[in-house]
């Protein structure tokens, strides 16, 4: 029933995502400059996003279990640090780039066009040298100990 509720849930974020026009780069882009030809329309599509969230992770941290039985896992982070900074920066930017966040990119894999692919590789290549480093950095920690 995981799976299912899984697979539906996906399909439902990736239609609307597709809808609301969050996998046209043009589009992340012409919303993204604010000195040129700026279009407003993913405000209202943000502002959605974080009033449904705002909701439901409230109701979440209310709850010990998922409404399907599993655990929720909420973070208990409460401070800005320097590693968040600079890793919204960097995703702030590869947005502004290449129009894509993660969720569209991978919604738009579907069209099968080349630059979806290219965005998903680089990603990828991107979590698997943070994986890295930070598997270097808990060893070093570890021998230093």
């Amino acid at each position: 029933m995981q799976l299912l509720m899984a697979l539906l849930t996906g399909l439902i974020f990736g239609l609307g995502l597709i809808i609301s026009g969050m996998t046209d780069p043009s589009k992340v882009i012409g919303f993204l400059d604010l000195a040129g030809k700026w279009d407003p329309s993913l405000a209202f599509v943000m502002g959605g996003a974080i009033l449904v969230g705002l909701f439901a992770f409230r109701f979440a941290a209310t709850r010990k279990q998922a409404i399907l039985g599993g655990p929720i896992r909420l973070t208990t982070m409460r401070h800005i640090d320097r590693r968040l900074v600079l890793g919204a920066l960097a995703f702030g930017a590869g947005w502004g780039l290449a129009g894509y966040c993660p969720g569209p990119a991978l919604a738009s894999l579907a069209t099968g066009g080349s630059k979806p692919l290219i965005f998903t590789i680089a990603m990828l290549a991107g979590m698997a040298i943070f994986e890295i480093r930070e598997r270097i950095t808990r060893l070093a920690a570890k021998k230093a100990a």
